[in-house]
């Protein structure tokens, strides 16, 4: 069952994922998986962008996983100056 909470990100946005996905630059996710907390880091390279039950994720080549609506940064590039 699909995720009631989920909220895509822009496609913009989705884009600058898939270009260090394919290019395999290695990339400093910022994100957030609880609200109203401090954002954390993690270093690594896109290995596969993929939905599952309608939740958009990424996978990192060491095995780390994120849902995409957590993200808030990648390298210097913010989700919210995105639409």
């Amino acid at each position: 069952m699909p995720d009631a909470n989920y909220r895509p990100i822009s496609c913009s946005f989705y884009d600058e994922l898939e270009a260090r996905a394919t290019t395999g630059q290695p990339c400093t996710l910022t994100y957030r998986t609880q609200p109203d907390t401090p954002p954390s880091t993690y270093h690594g390279t896109i290995q596969d962008l993929y939905i599952k039950d309608k939740v958009e994720y990424l996978r990192l080549h060491d095995g780390f996983e994120l849902r995409l609506d957590a993200l808030v940064a990648v390298d210097d590039k913010e989700l919210r100056n995105y639409c």
